[in-house]
């Protein structure tokens, strides 16, 4: 192929920290320098197989680490648009190239002769986190089907290409489904109860839709939608919900049963294949379980409880209705009984939280107490989109540690959900300081207007800043250890710990402030969010366990037992685990779960939101008995910690840190299951 000599992907950016110049950067560049990129490390793997010299670690696990380097810029940049802000001509790339970087990745690690290079390194005299480089390329080549022989290699290229084509298309006709389950309304009066400025964004998604004059309430990704919480109209509340729960199974044009039959059917064929019973315990080979009846037991133990409490607020609301309930009167419910009960209105809290101030003077200045790291916005850089904010990251030695970027809007461009990801990973073989983006799903106020957060909302900006501090703190050597690159059943236990900021007196006190008055919020106000800490957590646990062991339901499923009616095997399912409730849907069904079928990233794997939260439940308490917010306590969770990415093992860096093995009781008493 001809290939442009002014693509700027092409070559490293010149921009600070190699951000990528997007300003100058063109949708063909991305085929064009992904292409390339794709040959480029082929033609340096070919190199180190035609190297005479008998396989060592420098000429073939460092060599193997520097390859790559232009494929890893393009194709870092090129998803952070398909995630945040994909035009058509995106999509249609995402679906091309897809195939081509399954391919690839297969054309790697199903190279014999690589592997067998790898497997001749003498690794004695080799430093730990090398020594592990080679354990982990090694037990890769292994898990991705080198055994195999040339058939069952051939079989496995065919089911890694058609898999990555199902859950592209998965993921970009959700993405499309919850734009077309937007709820349409005519009439201001119906949305009495909403909050002004949230009115003010729905008016604003209808102008933009075309619908000037009317309101468009926007859905997220989960289940339940934020609206149902405050508005008043019973009727729209249902209309609300049900255009949620349909989305993927409503039999139009994005529906997505048929996809999900086959990504399991090919799921569970791949992982016979490969020697594992089903899909489920080959991905729990990978995760720092130690294997999937520890998952099966924990989740099994949790749920029982979970629909317990969750019986016992739904009783409390049923009688603060005086009618029977429904799943879309919940959480309206459920907000006035914690605004009776314990006097807290959340709505009544947003004025409190507004983002810049959050950001600023909450998650920002949490970091400086903690590890010391100072935020400067710098408004020369850009990003992908208007939207886009960078900020210079400094560390307390005043040196440059990196680049935050922070996209905090929903937009029709971008999927639903809240994520971090790199567009550089820290890396001290390649001289590379990170470059993390977080991406939220807020409501985008009226031009002028403040934008101010739910409590929920507040949450997800300092989980999110969790993962953004994984990455920013690495201090590795090789690329493929960089920050976040863990387990996926540890990614989430750095972002959930730094959930317990949000309350923190000193950082709460610093943030929470009246956007136009700016009087703090009021200490009894503080009080009794902490008396209501348990009120919906019987809801919440048994939400998000809905979720978990449906997604195990789908993956443990053999050739034999692929099911074609996915709803009533959702259905099905959830009874089986204990878990179906009426007035609860799981936090995902199975039309939009986004996390398990558009990709790889999370399927089998959903459970590790309270697998993670084991670790960081009993993290928050050793820094509560080690005196809280101090730089001291910081250092220490960012050196054994948090610098270490997947360097060592990650369960060896907690008990670094924790002295011991992870305790389960902090988690039981934080969601009320003891």
């Amino acid at each position: 192929m001809t290939i442009s000599s002014s693509n700027p992907l092409l070559t490293p950016s010149d921009l600070p920290y190699q951000l990528p110049p997007f300003a100058t950067i063109e949708d063909g560049h991305y085929a064009e320098a992904i292409e390339a990129g794709l040959a480029g490390q082929l033609a340096e793997i070919e190199a180190i197989l035609a190297n005479p010299e008998a396989g060592d670690f420098a000429n073939t696990a460092a060599a193997m680490e520097r390859s790559g380097q232009l494929l890893g810029r393009a194709v870092n940049s090129f998803f952070t648009l398909v995630s945040a802000d994909a035009s058509e001509a995106i999509r249609e790339l995402e679906t091309a190239l897809m195939p081509k970087l399954t391919a690839h990745r297969d054309a790697i690690y199903l190279n014999k002769a690589l592997y067998e290079r790898f497997a001749a390194i003498d690794t004695s005299g080799l430093d730990a986190e090398s020594r592990r480089l080679v354990e982990e390329y090694l037990r890769e080549f292994r898990q991705s089907g080198i055994q195999l022989d040339a058939a069952g290699q051939d079989r496995l290229r065919e089911l890694n290409a058609e898999l990555s084509r199902l859950g592209t298309e998965f993921g970009q006709r959700t993405k499309e489904a919850m734009k077309a389950a937007a709820v349409l309304v005519e009439d201001a009066a119906d949305l009495a109860g909403l909050p002004e400025d949230d009115i003010a964004s729905a008016a604003e998604a209808a102008r933009a839709a075309g619908q000037d004059g009317k309101y468009l309430l926007t859905l997220i990704q989960p289940s339940n939608q934020a609206a149902m919480a405050s508005l008043e109209n019973r009727e729209l509340r249902r209309r609300l919900y049900e255009a949620s729960i349909a989305r993927g199974t409503d039999g139009g044009p994005l529906d997505v049963r048929e996809l999900v039959v086959s990504l399991v059917r090919l799921r569970a064929e791949k992982a016979a294949l490969l020697g594992f019973a089903n899909y489920a315990e080959l991905v729990v080979e990978r995760q720092t379980a130690p294997d999937f009846a520890a998952v099966e037991t924990m989740l099994n133990r949790l749920a029982p409880a979970a629909v317990r409490n969750a019986d016992a607020e739904a009783a409390a609301l049923a009688e603060n209705a005086g009618h029977p309930l429904e799943a879309w009167d919940w959480a309206f419910y459920s907000a006035k009984v914690r605004r009776e009960r314990y006097e807290v209105d959340e709505q009544a809290l947003r004025p409190y939280f507004e983002l810049d101030r959050v950001l600023t003077d909450g998650v920002f200045f949490a970091a400086n107490r903690l590890y010391g790291l100072a935020f400067r916005e710098r408004d020369d850089l850009k990003g992908y989109h208007p939207d886009v904010r960078v900020w210079e990251v400094f560390d307390a030695d005043g040196t440059g540690l990196g680049l935050f970027l922070g996209d905090y809007y929903t937009r029709d461009t971008k999927r639903g959900g809240a994520w971090m990801n790199s567009l550089v990973e820290q890396s001290a073989l390649l001289d590379a300081k990170p470059v993390v983006i977080n991406t939220l799903n807020i409501s985008k106020p009226p031009a002028g207007e403040a934008t101010l957060l739910t409590l929920d909302e507040v949450r997800t900006v300092f989980h999110e800043f969790g993962h953004a501090l994984h990455g920013l703190l690495s201090a590795v050597t090789y690329p493929r250890f960089s920050g976040p690159e863990v387990p996926r059943d540890f990614v989430e236990y750095p972002s959930q710990v730094n959930e317990m900021w949000i309350m923190w007196p000193e950082v709460l006190a610093n943030y929470a402030r009246h956007y136009r008055t700016g009087e703090p919020l009021p200490h009894e106000t503080v009080a009794r969010l902490e008396e209501s800490r348990l009120w919906g957590e019987g809801f919440a646990t048994t939400e998000y366990l809905g979720a978990a062991l449906l997604d195990l339901a789908w993956h443990v499923l053999d050739g034999s037992g692929i099911p074609e009616d996915v709803l009533a095997f959702e259905a099905k399912a959830l009874a089986a685990a204990g878990v179906a409730h009426a007035l609860i849907p799981p936090r995902y069904r199975t039309g939009y779960f986004q996390h398990i079928f558009a990709g790889d990233g999370y399927s089998a794997g959903y459970y590790s939101y309270i697998w993670s939260e084991v670790l960081d439940a009993d993290t928050v308490e050793w820094f509560k008995e080690n005196g809280g917010l101090t730089r001291a306590n910081g250092d220490t969770f960012r050196t054994e910690l948090l610098s270490r990415g997947n360097s060592r093992d990650p369960l060896d860096s907690f008990r670094a840190f924790r002295g011991r093995d992870a305790d389960i009781t902090p988690l039981l008493k934080r969601r009320g299951l003891e």
